[in-house]
């Protein structure tokens, strides 16, 4: 009876009979048949497009950076400044955006991960190190691209050389592109 109960519902579904009573109904499938896309519509951009992106201004050097006054320093045209401190006892490098005083990314050799590598936390060694996390760290926040400028006497010292060197190594860029002016 079970059997033939199966039989019934295999053909009305459009699946072929089941041979044995151990076997379970499966039914043939095949592909729908799909239109072919027409290539005008694919390529084709929605003229209700909103760009969500707040960065992508300033990713195509288009977004306004403020100037500030001349007299100020550091000077205020930027996108990201980054700022770099070394005291006695430890060293500290900060990502400022141009939008906002508090810093946007940080990396100090008061942080643990840090400091438990290290033999001395103000060391050449420890701003290279400073310099690898706030690469890496920049890189996973998207910012690629910032300006630097070091205090013209400390320049030179052999610690902030280092920090440049493992921040470009890390992939960062220690420049940002001139602003692009559109004519209306």
């Amino acid at each position: 009876m079970a059997l033939s109960v199966r039989v019934l519902l295999g053909k009305l579904q459009g699946c072929r009979p089941i041979l044995a009573a151990h076997q379970t109904a499966r039914c043939l499938s095949q592909a729908a048949s799909q239109p072919e896309p027409c290539a005008e519509e694919n390529e084709s951009v929605s003229p209700t497009f909103v760009n969500r992106n707040p960065r992508n201004l300033e990713q195509m050097a288009l977004a306004v950076k403020d100037r500030g006054w001349s007299t100020v320093w550091p000077h205020r045209e930027f996108y990201h400044r980054l700022e770099f401190i070394r005291t006695k006892s430890h060293v500290t490098a900060s990502v400022f955006s141009s939008s906002s005083p508090v810093p946007v990314l940080t990396s100090s050799t008061k942080e643990w991960a840090l400091k438990r590598d290290l033999h001395s936390t103000s060391c050449v060694a420890a701003c290279q190190a400073v310099g690898e996390v706030l690469a890496h760290r920049c890189h996973q926040a998207g910012i690629t691209r910032m300006v630097y400028r070091a205090i013209p006497w400390t320049y030179r010292s052999d610690a902030v050389q280092s920090f440049r060197t493992a921040l470009k190594e890390g992939g960062i860029t220690l420049s940002e592109p001139r602003r692009k002016y559109i004519d209306n």
